[in-house]
């Protein structure tokens, strides 16, 4: 199989570019500098445009772009990054994506934000979307991506649990020194999925004839303690100091703290199931074990 792939040099575009070619399958990466390899070609999502052959040449595209949602201060110049980084990018997708052509699969990277706070209450792909910030950006991230014509997945994914970024990202330090803790009263749900998983997911879509939103989270979501608790014994660490949300809010806005740092989600991927896909990590301790002692 020949893959296209936009944001292809991030967290997961580049462990599925790296799981796509150990499994003999060949990768276009579509990115916004000129070529600098084979493997390259140049997409200008401002100009709506493709270099030469565009998406003829390959039998799926993988759709990961877009700015950060972690990135930067939550300014109204970022959010409108966040969204129209998405728009644009899957936009152009679309429009070089003939009906008859050559390409009959369109994975398009979506977010479990769609949902926006659940609280305590769990949601499956059936449930409506959320009503806040993140909600809106990916309900028309969906949407740009649902008119094109060939058959299309939705991939809302969860925190993706990897020592090299991710949820675990910038907190993987203060763990390690004894200073991480848990976030408020930790009784916010985190819906996670491993990076393994992650790409794994990915790959069973790009083979699979099913369309519309897959919810890319493992089996078992948990409560912030509970997952504070997880990493501090897989690092052999105290977790008893308090996540300092204070210094957080004043980094990143306090509408970014809340819509996103400290948000309930209690996301279940019922359709991933549904079809026999098999996670190798379904329980947050083993697999933060496994993520951080190998």
């Amino acid at each position: 199989m020949r893959v296209a792939i936009t944001g292809s040099t991030g967290l997961i575009g580049s462990a599925l570019v790296q799981a796509l070619r150990w499994g003999g399958d060949e990768v276009v990466r579509l990115v916004r500098h000129a070529p600098r390899g084979t493997d390259e070609r140049q997409i200008v999502p401002e100009e709506r445009r493709i270099e030469g052959p565009g998406l003829a040449d390959v039998d799926a595209v993988v759709n990961l772009a877009g700015t950060s949602v972690a990135g930067g201060r939550w300014t109204e110049d970022y959010k409108r990054s966040i969204l129209t980084s998405r728009l644009s990018t899957t936009e152009t997708l679309v429009a070089a994506l003939p009906a008859d052509g050559r390409c009959q699969r369109f994975v398009s990277g979506s977010a479990i934000g769609y949902y926006g706070p659940t609280g305590d209450h769990a949601v499956d792909e059936t449930a409506p979307p959320g009503h806040d910030f993140l909600a809106g950006v990916v309900v028309a991230w969906e949407e740009a991506a649902s008119v094109a014509p060939v058959p299309t997945a939705l991939a809302r994914t969860g925190h993706v649990m990897t020592p090299r970024g991710g949820y675990i990202g910038a907190q993987l330090l203060p763990f390690k020194l004894g200073l991480g803790g848990q976030v408020r009263d930790g009784r916010h749900w985190v819906s996670w999925i491993s990076l393994d998983d992650e790409v794994a997911a990915l790959r069973w879509l790009l083979t699979s004839e099913e369309t519309g939103p897959f919810n890319l989270t493992a089996p078992h979501p948990v409560t912030n303690a509970r997952w504070t608790r997880a990493m501090g014994a897989a690092l052999h660490r105290p977790t008893v100091i308090p996540f300092p949300v204070p210094l957080a809010t004043a980094l990143f806005g306090k509408e970014f703290v809340e819509g996103a740092m400290v948000s309930s989600q209690w996301v279940l991927p019922n359709r991933l199931e549904e079809y026999g896909f098999e996670f190798r990590d379904s329980q947050i301790e083993p697999a933060l074990v496994r993520l951080l002692q190998t």
